[in-house]
């Protein structure tokens, strides 16, 4: 049985550098423009919860789909490996 490669996609670090950056200069400057907003404490602590809430669920959204694409490569591994076993062992020329 011949494995087929799995084509993995490996991300530079300058590649995640970007990424945090990224991310960091985003809440960063939401919180600078929370802080500095005119507005009443409470609003202000309004708005903060709701950035915080916002990016944990962007987190776990991301979590959730790595883990559904990975689950959904890991069956298809194991459904190449079934159908190459029975081609394997199937013989065209056996008498029945």
């Amino acid at each position: 049985m011949s494995e087929t490669p799995v084509k993995q996609q490996n991300n530079t670090a300058a590649y995640y550098g970007q990424a945090v950056a990224a991310f960091a200069v985003a809440l960063g400057a939401v919180t600078l423009g929370i802080l500095k907003l005119e507005a009443d404490a409470w609003v202000r602590a309004f708005l903060g919860i709701g950035v915080l809430y916002l990016v944990t669920s962007a987190f776990t959204l991301a979590k959730v789909i790595r883990d559904r694409q990975e689950a959904g490569q890991i069956v298809s591994r194991v459904d190449q490996a079934r159908l190459e076993k029975l081609l394997a062992e199937h013989d065209p020329f056996q008498k029945l």
